[in-house]
């Protein structure tokens, strides 16, 4: 990490020792992936891990299950992922559909979407986090519009049926799900983590294909 792109805030009335500057710039010089964080809300890291984007946005307060998903196209190949921050920390991940059926837009986000409601329990809350907005838009427009609503002709309708299906189960149970938008790049680990899982469903020849 470059010291022009590096900075660190503290308090007016803070002083910070030579020796702590030493060790914080020692810290930034490392090279390396992505950073494993890992979320302690206990001791001193809490008022840290509060003040995050997913923390102010009351994520790690949250009564219920807390899943970042994520999903990308990259030359084709579509892949999908979601990381669960509660619990046993489930986590999984595909390749979505073949590449020679081409693709869409919001295909990789929705089936990221999907994956995570099919995981959960219908009487869970879930608080989902994801950073594109097009996931929100195809899903709001659906979302309390009665009987008469039909999703035929409507883009990405296969995958927006089944996800639609389950969050009916889920209102009718009275079971909240609360979809919020993230800022992209903000080294969340719940976010990082579904980023790594996408990254890892299009590479590794290992991971399936679903079909949804």
């Amino acid at each position: 990490m470059s010291e022009e792109y590096a900075s660190c805030w503290v308090h007016q009335d803070c002083h910070v020792a030579d020796e702590q500057k030493a060790a914080l710039k020692r810290a930034a010089g490392v090279s390396g992936g992505k950073d494993e964080c890992q979320v302690r809300l206990k001791g001193k890291e809490r008022d840290y891990w509060i003040g995050t984007h997913i923390g102010m946005l009351g994520g790690y307060g949250f009564q219920g299950q807390v899943t970042a998903g994520d999903g990308s196209d990259k030359q084709g190949k579509i892949g999908a992922g979601y990381n669960n921050l509660r619990g046993k920390k489930k986590k999984q991940q595909c390749k979505v559909r073949r590449e020679e059926e081409g693709s869409r837009s919001n295909w990789p986000e929705l089936a990221a979407f999907l994956l995570a409601l099919r995981d959960m329990l219908i009487e869970e809350p879930l608080l989902y986090l994801f950073d594109n907005q097009s996931l929100l838009n195809a899903v709001n427009r659906w979302i309390g519009e009665g009987g008469k609503a039909m999703l035929v002709g409507a883009p990405d309708a296969d995958i927006l049926v089944a996800a639609i299906e389950i969050l009916r189960n889920r209102i009718a149970a009275g079971t909240a799900t609360f979809l919020v938008k993230m800022k992209e790049h903000q080294g969340e680990p719940a976010s990082e983590g579904a980023d790594n899982l996408v990254d890892k469903a299009i590479s590794d020849p290992k991971v399936g294909k679903k079909w949804f």
